[in-house]
């Protein structure tokens, strides 16, 4: 050990080192009391950026969409009390679409931890139910193993977030800096390999359907395997889904892809669905959004196969057949091998006959809308976003119907480009996702794709996006309601629109101005295209978007809640 080596350091100091030697490049955060020692530790380095949001709850989300954008671990850094509870929707929010991140809290005095001291919060116990795992450092001793199990517990397995919660004091003690190159934790052993057996079962199950279909999901983008999906897709020439967290995981482009399953998805992708013989389930999870009513979906026999690297996935929801347990990418390279080695499938006919049926269910084109000369239909605006950024942009999303119009009409062809709260479904995550993918991927066409309730959740982001010249350009779908609200009112409630209707908006173009970005105001349909050309052409300018869109377009097609994959809305005619 040499001398600099030798040395005691602050536990502030620790935190610094260990992020340098995680190879962070961004730390999200906001400074207080319980963090101070943290801070003027980064403020002396200089091996990472600090960027300061204007919320706690932005850190997290700007965090959370650095790591799905990046595939690395998103670092936030909050002080207790309030900072802490700021911050929990987003760790909510990145724990139920499997996000792996490491946040960092400050916390009271260890003497002080119990006794109700001033910005003091039980942060392992508010957060242990919407983390993968949470610790409280007790003795700067422990400090550099305590972080290096985050990363590790983050990024491995299931991922998910992590919380490091460090008393004040234990940020201003000292100790010999010693950050293990390795972990070994007895009792968290996740899986990487399927089991071979397991594989050649589904090997042989998907050669002998008549019926397929390929239902992936996020677990796929996670895994970084989305070039062994569409190998396999092209390989075996069977019909293939993307849930909506797995959007780009398999070409949208390519003549196997149906469209997105669920409550929102197409016509010819919930039919398949319903009506195979054999369905191989990708890093997905069956969840109700996306099989609706499980009953229903029970009710059409079909053998199911499921690859998840998470076991208490598997037979969760729905029975499966084949259960798989592994990594997706390393279980995909193996079935792929023994897909290789195997002899031809012999069900040539019957897979034409399949394609025939498909077509029929896609002749419906669930996904038609009326134009119009006079009002902006929010779908149109979505399909030349497709246009003008030839659909090679990042899309973050708000939550609500511009979500789902999004999804449906933006066709994605790569993985870790469509950036949404899938699983908690919040509201307010679109500006700061934007923020998290520009940083992590500098140089790139970012745009946030947003509703008039969404984005005045974390609107004073556009202040951290000034100071650090973060220039996504803002998609604003206002029709003056909270849109999906109003759709389930209209449908559900008999028209009556309680507390939906938007009656005191601010003016979102002078909002963005004061600010110091461009706002714009696009109120004919003929003025979208040229108006997005202009935007995305100032490149060195955050545009502020507003699209007065139809207030009275819905999306469609609809399953409505409680009923089955096959029982869908295609449009108000079936209401």
């Amino acid at each position: 050990m040499n001398n600099e080596a030798s040395v005691p350091i602050t536990g502030a100091e620790i935190v610094v080192r260990c992020l340098a030697e995680e190879g962070v490049k961004h730390v999200f955060g906001y400074p207080g009391g319980a963090v101070l020692y943290i801070y003027d530790a980064i403020f002396k380095q200089d091996k990472f950026q600090h960027v300061l949001v204007r919320h706690e709850q932005a850190a997290v989300h700007a965090a959370d969409a650095y790591s799905r954008s990046s595939n690395t671990v998103g670092v936030a850094l909050v002080t207790s009390g309030p900072g802490v509870t700021n911050a929990v929707t987003g760790l909510s929010t990145a724990y139920m679409d499997s996000i792996p991140m490491v946040v960092i809290t400050g916390q009271v005095p260890s003497h002080a931890i119990g006794q109700d001291a001033f910005q003091e919060c039980d942060t392992v116990g508010i957060t242990r139910p919407v983390v993968k795992h949470n610790f409280l450092v007790k003795d700067v001793k422990d400090l550099a193993t305590t972080i290096k199990k985050a990363f590790f517990i983050a990024r491995t397995g299931r991922p998910g977030p992590v919380l490091v919660d460090i008393p004040k004091d234990i940020s201003m003690h000292k100790c010999v800096y010693d950050y293990p190159r390795e972990i070994e934790m007895r009792s968290y052993k996740p899986v990487d390999k399927g089991h071979a057996g397991q594989i050649r079962k589904a090997v042989q199950l998907l050669l002998q359907a008549e019926r397929p279909m390929i239902y992936a999901g996020g677990g796929v983008i996670l895994a970084n395997a989305s070039n062994e999906l569409n190998r396999m897709v092209d390989k075996l020439g069977f019909p293939v889904t993307n849930t909506l967290m797995g959007l780009g995981g398999s070409r949208s482009s390519s003549p196997h892809y149906v469209g997105m399953p669920g409550m929102h998805g197409t016509y010819e992708a919930n039919m398949a669905m319903q009506n195979c013989d054999v369905l191989i389930a990708i890093g997905a999870r069956f969840d109700d959004r996306v099989i609706g009513n499980p009953k229903h979906f029970a009710s059409h026999p079909r053998k199911i196969i499921h690859i998840d690297i998470d076991p208490s996935s598997i037979s969760k929801r729905v029975k499966v057949d084949i259960p798989i347990v592994g990594n997706v990418k390393d279980v995909l390279v193996e079935l792929l091998a023994q897909l290789d080695a195997a002899a031809p499938s012999a069900n040539t006919n019957a897979l034409q006959g399949w394609w025939k049926q498909i077509a029929e269910w896609r002749g419906k084109d669930c996904l038609a809308y009326a134009s119009s000369d006079e009002l902006i239909k929010p779908q149109s605006v979505i399909e030349q976003l497709h246009r003008v950024t030839n659909g090679d942009a990042f899309i973050t999303s708000d939550v609500g119907q511009h979500q789902m119009w999004a999804a449906q009409y933006y066709g994605f062809d790569k993985p870790r480009r469509w950036i949404n709260s899938g699983g908690l479904g919040t509201m307010g995550v679109g500006l700061p996702y934007a923020m998290g993918v520009q940083m992590a991927n500098p140089g790139a066409t970012v745009a946030c794709v947003t509703g008039e309730g969404s984005i005045q959740m974390c609107i004073q982001e556009l202040a951290t996006c000034k100071q650090y010249h973060l220039t996504p350009k803002i998609i604003l779908l206002n029709n003056r309601f909270l849109g999906m609200v109003r759709q389930w009112q209209q449908i559900d409630y008999g028209s009556r629109y309680s507390e939906s209707y938007m009656d005191s908006l601010p003016d979102f173009e002078k909002l963005a101005e004061a600010y110091g970005h461009v706002g714009m105001r696009i109120e004919k349909p003929g003025d979208v295209e040229g108006s997005l050309r202009e935007a995305f052409a100032m490149k060195d300018r955050l545009v502020f978007m507003n699209f007065l869109t139809d207030q009275s377009e819905n999306v469609w097609p609809m399953v409505k809640a409680g009923a089955g994959l096959s029982e869908m809305l295609l449009g108000s005619e079936d209401l």
